[in-house]
């Protein structure tokens, strides 16, 4: 008998090992990020039995290629019908403004570039926290005439929410097409009564992909972060807020929730809508395309001197956009780099980047939460500290409570506004957008902003960081080898 159960355990760690060494050569043969790579193995050897499993269901994406395949198909039949119409004056646009052109000229190709980033002329306005952002979006749904499409991360039933539902209900009862896109892991809280009550009342609305069971977890990783609205195409929004109470402050609770979005009223509304139909039509199975309703052919006001481009990123786009606009506008900048995100794991391409313009007498600064709504993030994200202490980057801790927005000032004429934080989820994994904005107003205004939110927040001392507490730092490390998992 005891023979007998010998052989049994011998025969189960024989299992346990080819299943770590079957698991670990796939990571090596699969996975292109070396960080991934190390985390992932890291994870096979510290947990044989739990590493291997966590690979198999939520690291590998077994339909990515079919699924994504089909979704590049309507992508490109998309741009082909609307290429021309919404680039055909970048040109005469970048004439007009020379002096934002020449100070901004290789971010400007760069995404000009990209699949669909025209330059255009827009009025933009910057909407501080959910107290400015949720009446400017009622109010721009209340005179909606002909469609209001969403797309949204999360979207909960609550106050906020279910008056964001009944102003959008109102308008589909009235005639106005509604369509809705919302991520199934991101809106994990929306009840199928909540979701129906809109079908009921004729708005369109799908999840961004369906998660059915655990194990088809993989499907997590990829998540629509996107918070986008396009009404009439010609008034957009885009920032890091999403539709529920937290972001109204003193609505839930005491914790305060700092955060930015945008209003774009102008020609860059209609990359929106490109961007946006080309996941509806993934999501709905729909194959809608050009036409003047969805894309009308209004011409610039002349009150209208902000010029916007939007940039895009996701795991089937064919190059990383979202951090190379970044890496771009750093390694653009002559004076300063103001960033704040509330999630900070870049990777080493954005590293050095920061630590070159440090180095070279840039004012660098960085803001991010003295905690965020993840203690294992705000340990990777500490990794990577003394690094930029040490050359010269200013590192300041928000106390008031949660600043969650995603921006980035450059000098005097770029601003970048969007969904995309620092970090390798946001570069590699998330479907995400930002508007990338070159103007000396909003500049000046998003400059402000950041100066009065360093008003609750202390720097970072180098000395001090150096001395803190050996096991913490060991923390820090593992939190950031496995960083790239998260």
């Amino acid at each position: 008998m005891w023979l007998f159960l010998k052989d049994q355990s011998l025969l189960i760690w024989l299992g346990v090992i080819a299943f770590g060494l079957f698991a670990a050569v796939r990571v090596v043969l699969e996975t292109r990020s070396p960080s991934k790579t190390a985390a992932y193995l890291l994870l096979i050897i510290l947990f044989p039995v739990g590493g291997p499993l966590l690979y198999f269901l939520v690291g590998v994406n077994y339909r990515k290629r079919r699924i994504y395949s089909k979704k590049l198909i309507r992508n490109t039949n998309l741009f082909n019908q609307v290429r021309d119409t919404i680039q055909r004056d970048s040109l005469a646009v970048r004439e007009r403004y020379p002096h934002l052109s020449r100070e901004n000229d290789d971010l400007i190709n760069l995404l000009l570039g990209e699949s669909l980033s025209p330059l255009s002329e827009n009025r933009v306005t910057i909407l501080l926290n959910g107290e400015q952002k949720f009446p400017a979006l009622l109010d721009a749904i209340e005179n909606a005439e002909k469609f209001i499409h969403l797309e949204y991360y999360i979207f909960e039933e609550d106050k906020t929410g279910t008056q964001i539902k009944d102003a959008l209900i109102k308008k589909a009862r009235e005639g106005v097409k509604v369509r809705i896109i919302f991520d199934d892991f991101g809106s994990h809280r929306l009840w199928r009564n909540f979701v129906d009550e809109f079908r009921e009342n004729g708005v369109e609305i799908y999840p961004f992909f369906r998660i059915h069971f655990v194990l088809f977890a993989n499907r997590i990783n990829f998540r629509d972060h996107r918070k986008v609205v396009i009404i009439d195409g010609n008034v957009g929004f885009l920032g890091g807020m999403n539709i529920a109470d937290r972001y109204v402050n003193g609505l839930v609770d005491n914790k305060y929730w700092r955060d930015t979005h945008v209003k774009i009223e102008g020609r860059a509304v209609l990359t929106l809508q490109y961007h946006f139909l080309s996941n509806w039509n993934f999501c709905s199975g729909q194959s809608l395309g050009f036409s003047p309703d969805l894309f009308p052919d209004t011409p610039p006001l002349p009150s209208y001197k902000d010029l916007v481009q939007i940039v895009t990123g996701g795991p089937d786009y064919p190059r990383p956009s979202i951090m190379l606009s970044y890496f771009t506008a750093i390694m653009m900048a002559k004076k300063c780099v103001y960033i704040t995100t509330p999630y900070f794991i870049p990777n080493e391409t954005m590293m050095n980047a920061i630590k070159q313009a440090a180095f070279s007498g840039k004012e660098v600064r960085v803001l991010i939460p003295e905690r965020s709504d993840s203690a294992f993030v705000d340990a990777a994200s500490r990794f990577y500290f003394l690094d930029l202490l040490e050359s010269g980057v200013k590192i300041h801790l928000y106390t008031k409570g949660l600043i969650h927005a995603k921006t980035m000032v450059v000098d005097d004429t770029l601003s970048i506004i969007g969904t995309a934080n620092m970090d390798l989820r946001s570069f590699e994994l998330n479907f995400e957008i930002n508007a990338i904005i070159y103007s000396e107003r909003v500049n000046a205004e998003m400059k402000d902003t950041f100066w009065k939110d360093l008003e609750h927040s202390y720097m970072l001392d180098p000395d001090e960081w150096l001395n803190r507490n050996k096991f913490r730092i060991f923390l820090e490390g593992l939190a950031r080898i496995l960083a790239p998992l998260l």
